[in-house]
């Protein structure tokens, strides 16, 4: 092989190593867009599911800064058990969507598998930029039953959680009248973001 083959061959492994590597990253971000199509879906599913289980929650999110929508699946098997799933929060004003995780960690004896979706609705720019930008944590063991009727602001079905911050979880049965919080916490997630 003469000198002029092997430059022209070694040419052809750069381009070819060149155009490797931008298939490889258009095939990577359209697979980040794929999986941030998918979290917008199942937020449009599961606000769809809210306002059909409790029609006055559209108004509390058309009214709200921002809204945050989580879907979850969890599993306990005898003592330990956790759940992870993702999300996406959006500031009403701007429309910026922030996609996130959540982790959950349950203790205690049980078994079981469980899925179900959460919609946050933030009453102020301040808490909804506190959530997107620090994580939120709902710790310990606690349970509250959905009683916001007398706010007068569409939350009924809702659970305040935090100064600002309102609740609906829904199971595949609907709406959840008890909403029980063990040890979640959310945050951003730094591969779709």
């Amino acid at each position: 092989m003469g000198q002029n083959q092997l430059r022209i061959a070694g040419w052809c492994i750069v381009i070819s190593l060149i155009v490797g590597g931008f298939n490889s990253f258009a095939f990577a971000a359209d697979k980040k867009e794929q999986e941030r199509q998918e979290i917008r879906k199942m937020a449009q599913q599961t606000l769809s599911s809210l306002y059909k289980a409790q029609p006055s929650a559209k108004t509390a999110l058309e009214n709200a800064k921002g809204y945050a929508v989580f879907s979850n699946f969890g599993m306990k098997i005898f003592l330990a058990g956790g759940g992870s799933g993702s999300g996406i929060a959006v500031n009403r004003a701007t429309k910026q969507e922030t996609f996130m995780k959540m982790a959950e960690v349950q203790a205690g004896l049980g078994m079981g598998v469980k899925k179900f979706r959460i919609v946050f609705v933030f009453e102020t720019e301040q808490v909804l930029s506190n959530f997107v930008n620090q994580g939120w944590e709902f710790g310990g063991q606690a349970t509250a039953a959905a009683k916001a009727e007398g706010k007068g602001r569409g939350l009924a079905g809702a659970i305040s959680v935090s100064p600002g911050i309102w609740m609906y979880q829904l199971t595949e049965t609907g709406l959840a009248a008890e909403i029980t919080a063990k040890g979640t916490k959310y945050y951003k997630d730094s591969s779709l973001n």
